[in-house]
């Protein structure tokens, strides 16, 4: 959920042009700007492409409570190491079950992300959540 929080807080930065491609008998269409985070297709596509990222996290446990939880190590585009960076090519399958699981949650809970995106919410992974406790 923080790829698709910062994929979306990006995004409503800008806008796109949505609306029928149908053409009126006076040669307009209809079309209007709106946020592309509420952008059907960009939604779409987001959802579809960032368990693709979960290659950038590794697993990492803390020293101290010894808990496991996944954390990003790789930088972001866009940042001033990401050209560096890219230059290294990393592979291990330890963040195979990342990915499965974030395509898991997408799939189950893809209105509900759309919905709080919508409501344009922040802190998505802690609204999804509970949310789901609460139903």
């Amino acid at each position: 959920m923080d790829e698709v929080e910062y994929d979306v807080t990006k995004a409503r930065q800008k806008t796109t042009k949505v609306g029928s491609f149908r053409i009126n008998p006076d040669g307009t269409q209809e079309r209007r700007k709106t946020p592309l985070a509420h952008s059907e297709v960009f939604l779409t596509d987001l959802l579809d492409q960032v368990c693709e990222r979960m290659n950038h996290y590794q697993l990492e446990e803390d020293s101290v409570t010894r808990e496991k939880k996944f954390k990003r190590f790789a930088p972001r585009k866009g940042d001033r190491m990401y050209k560096e960076f890219k230059k290294f090519h990393f592979y291990s399958d330890a963040y195979r079950p990342l990915k499965f699981a974030c395509e898991a949650i997408i799939e189950e809970h893809e209105d509900e992300i759309f919905s709080l995106i919508a409501q344009e919410a922040h802190d998505l992974a802690d609204k999804l959540c509970s949310e789901k406790a609460v139903h």
